[in-house]
């Protein structure tokens, strides 16, 4: 669903006159490409306290990039990055006022007490207006809950309204996230920096990632990071589920695509389009966990990676919603998720530094009118992550969720207008994101150098004003 508000205003016309009318005026988001870099081509700034422990493990994953790299001149940044591959180039505050920066690492590990927050308004204010258009913003810090003093745990927990605020005030199509990393994580920050400082996360701002420790210290060629795996996708036949499949297959997954069997003729073209193979089942039947947990033995000897992304609506207020319409939504969003993810574990059908991936919804966080049904399944689908966190951690598997926001798809083109166009304009990028948004955040969650990454919940929503 193309949106024609967001192409008159990016024409030479529209332009002029939202300008003058004072309407709001989305950028054109810039996405990845599998002929671009994959992290954003332009200067890159980078910056710390002075007691951060981030940065060096920071320079080593920036060296993997051609962009010139800057820091402030006499930052200690200058001093971590001496033992790496990287170049830094000292900058002075004139050069600071003078370039442009693509993206933008702060290492705030070291932020001990309240007081020391000063140092982020020191870094930040000189550069503001230096970020570019679709720059990336990444603030580094320590998970509060495992800091070593109630006054550190503070200062921490306070990078994450700072990179919430950053976020909508960067504007221009640039993100800002914060990466919270856990003692002993710091060789698992890769594939996080990788993705928040590309392309690939366009319509994912403001958000708070949490990296934990894991045995699982894997290299992958970042070409092609999913080769040799394995992934099925639910709801795979169109809109979102259709992305899914065909980004986990961009990176290499050989990618089962499973639907109602109504949607069959529409999973065989897409498996054939992706090179992947279809199941057609219905898994609210009662039968269906069992049915695809044999499916993958006997055709895959087990799974890699699921993607729980079926979902439906039946909207009514409380008072005019019958009971089946409840069950229903209950039923696909949430109860058959329990049911697959059981039936897999116990078969042992998902390999060891496995992905298990659930699609929620901002609805499960803030809630919507005419939503309770669709809203507690998606909360559940959230509450469902966190209790197993850190069980199927242990087992060597991760579990994390995305939540999307307005995505341009067939559900939200028959929305209301009015509706529609609130959804689309009340968020940081004053537009819908695609489903192929949604698709890069689960390819991220799916990498298998991501086992340090579980019990999250990223909203994929351009960082929505309302309950986000």
């Amino acid at each position: 669903m193309s949106d024609p508000y967001l192409n008159f205003a990016n024409s030479p016309i529209g332009r002029s006159v939202i300008e003058r009318l004072g309407l709001p005026h989305p950028p054109v988001l810039e996405r990845y490409s599998t002929h671009g870099s994959v992290f954003s081509s332009g200067s890159c700034l980078l910056g710390m306290s002075s007691t951060g422990t981030l940065m060096t493990h920071v320079a080593k994953i920036m060296a993997a990039q051609d962009n010139p790299v800057f820091a402030p001149d006499n930052d200690s940044v200058l001093k971590a990055a001496l033992d790496t591959e990287l170049n830094v180039r000292a900058a002075s505050l004139e050069l600071l006022s003078k370039e442009k920066f693509k993206t933008l690492v702060y290492d705030a590990s070291g932020l001990s007490d309240t007081t020391a927050l000063a140092d982020l308004h020191r870094f930040f204010h000189p550069v503001m207006r230096q970020i570019a258009e679709c720059g990336r913003v990444v603030i580094l810090g320590c998970t509060p809950e495992k800091t070593a003093s109630s006054a550190q745990r503070t200062a921490q927990r306070a990078l994450e309204g700072f990179t919430r605020s950053l976020a909508k005030e960067v504007r221009k199509g640039a993100t800002a996230q914060l990466i919270y990393v856990s003692p002993g994580a710091e060789n698992l920050m890769e594939s996080t920096l990788r993705f928040f400082l590309s392309p690939r996360c366009a319509y994912v701002s403001g958000q708070a990632v949490t990296i934990n420790t894991s045995e699982h210290l894997t290299a992958v060629d970042w070409k092609a990071p999913l080769q040799g795996k394995v992934a099925l996708v639910t709801g795979a036949s169109r809109g979102i589920g259709a992305a899914i499949a065909e980004v986990l297959a961009r990176d290499g997954a050989h990618v089962i695509g499973l639907d109602i069997p109504n949607a069959a003729m529409d999973l065989q073209a897409l498996a054939q389009r992706i090179g992947g193979s279809s199941l057609p089942l219905d898994i609210t039947d009662y039968q269906a966990p069992a049915q695809l947990t044999q499916f993958v033995l006997q055709h895959h000897h087990g799974l890699d990676i699921i993607v729980h992304n079926a979902g439906i609506t039946r909207d009514k207020t409380l008072a005019r919603m019958n009971q089946d319409l409840w069950n229903q939504v209950l039923n696909v969003n949430l109860i058959s998720e329990e049911r697959i993810n059981d039936a897999l574990l116990n078969a042992e059908a998902i390999r060891h530094n496995g992905r298990i991936i659930c699609v929620s919804s901002i609805s499960g966080i803030a809630g919507n009118l005419g939503q309770t049904n669709y809203s507690t399944s998606k909360a559940g689908v959230i509450g469902l992550v966190q209790s197993h966190a850190e069980a199927y951690a242990k087992a060597g598997i991760t579990i994390n969720a995305v939540a999307p926001g307005f995505i341009e798809t067939q559900m939200t083109a028959a929305v209301p207008l009015a509706i529609r166009e609130v959804g689309r304009r009340m968020n940081s990028m004053s537009q819908g994101g695609l489903p192929v948004d949604v698709a890069e955040a689960i390819a991220w969650f799916a990498c298998p150098a991501s086992s340090g990454l579980y019990g999250n919940v990223l909203r994929v929503c351009g960082q929505s004003f309302l309950g986000a």
